[in-house]
């Protein structure tokens, strides 16, 4: 980042409004390795401050893009002289059997909990992790020292502030509001939604100062029941083995020993309608990763796998993938799905316009 791209990037009130807040702080920045938190390191450099440290979560479940994102931001960071991205990891006891959140939802043939509308596999698989290396563990296999940040707040009593990248827009602004502005062990702050910028505020700041390449992919786990159809089909274009796994985490829960599918109340078996329906009938039962629809019902009705569930892979179904995909994302989604160089069609057939109404 060449000298004086502060004055371009940020204004002065906006440089000082960061100064006010974070100068002089301990600061943790937490890196999710999205378009925002990316963003988000782009402008604290523009305004002079440095963090403390950086650290980033990883569930197990991460796109290859988003580690290969990680290695390029290190790269950058050594170049500013910053501290490199700490990855986080959980460490299951050995007794469990798997290493990380896929695992644990395959050996316990559930969903992630997000899937039933609740939060805990990202506290657990995420801001546990984050923490734990902040604050050290003093037993079990995550057992580790207190980081010296750690130490010094305890030493100076100042708490440690952590920032997280949500932006303006309206999703973000209520996370968010959602989340306390204090805790007995750290204070969370908002460096995007203190300068006022927005999605393509964040894609324009990460293309000028860091380039187009930098602009990651959507940093979530590759089954994340967040994930939208555009997202399901970019899946089966760039990585269809990723999906594939994902549709074995939802048939073995939706069948398995803690499936909350009720055959009675649905008049046939989850994997009878999945095979043999359009969709599901009404009903407030999660019925698959995707909470209100199945993964695996979706990729058959829209012909993305084969009768045994195996994804296609000719260069015409990738190219159709890729297609839907571009279709189907909003606005605020365009920069969030780089991929590989596959092979684009620029027509749409009448059953695929169907398609994108589904």
């Amino acid at each position: 980042m060449a000298s004086g791209v502060a004055s371009t990037l940020l204004s002065q009130d906006q440089i000082q409004a960061l100064r006010s807040i974070y100068a002089g702080r301990l600061v943790a920045v937490c890196f999710g390795a999205g378009v925002d938190s990316t963003a988000m390191l782009v402008a604290l450099r523009a305004a002079g401050i440095r963090p403390d440290v950086i650290t980033f979560a990883d569930t197990g479940g991460e796109k290859p893009e988003t580690m290969a994102h990680l290695d390029a931001m290190n790269r950058i960071l050594l170049g500013w002289g910053w501290p490199a991205i700490d990855v986080c990891r959980k460490v299951p006891m050995a007794s469990t059997g798997y290493a990380d959140l896929l695992g644990n939802c395959l050996k316990n043939e559930t969903l992630p909990s997000l899937a039933f509308g609740m939060k805990s596999c990202s506290i657990k698989w995420k801001q546990g992790p984050q923490d734990q290396f902040l604050k050290g563990a003093k037993r079990g296999p995550s057992t580790r020292p207190p980081h010296p940040l750690w130490e010094r707040s305890i030493l100076t009593g100042q708490k440690i502030m952590k920032l997280i990248g949500y932006d303006c827009g309206r999703a973000d602004v209520r996370r968010s509001k959602a989340i306390k502005q204090s805790d007995s062990d750290f204070d969370y702050s908002y460096p995007l939604q203190v300068i006022g910028w927005s999605r393509p505020d964040c894609v324009q700041a990460i293309t000028s100062e860091l380039g187009a390449a930098l602009v990651p992919v959507k940093s979530a786990c590759f089954f994340c029941p967040a994930s939208k159809h555009w997202e399901l089909y970019w899946l089966a274009a760039y990585h269809p083995a990723l999906l594939e796994q994902a549709l074995k985490l939802e048939r073995t829960a939706l069948t398995g020993r803690h499936s909350r599918f009720d055959a009675v109340e649905f008049g046939a078996t989850w994997e009878a309608i999945v095979r043999g329906a359009d969709r599901f009938p009404s009903t407030t039962t999660t019925v698959g990763l995707g909470r209100s629809f199945a993964w695996n019902q979706w990729a058959r009705v829209n012909d993305v796998v084969n009768g045994e569930f195996v994804v296609h892979r000719s260069a015409e179904a990738v190219a159709r993938f890729v297609l839907m995909s571009q279709s189907l994302r909003d606005a605020d989604n365009a920069f969030d799905s780089r991929g590989g160089k596959v092979t684009q069609i620029h027509s749409v057939t009448k059953a695929q316009q169907m398609e994108l109404t589904w």
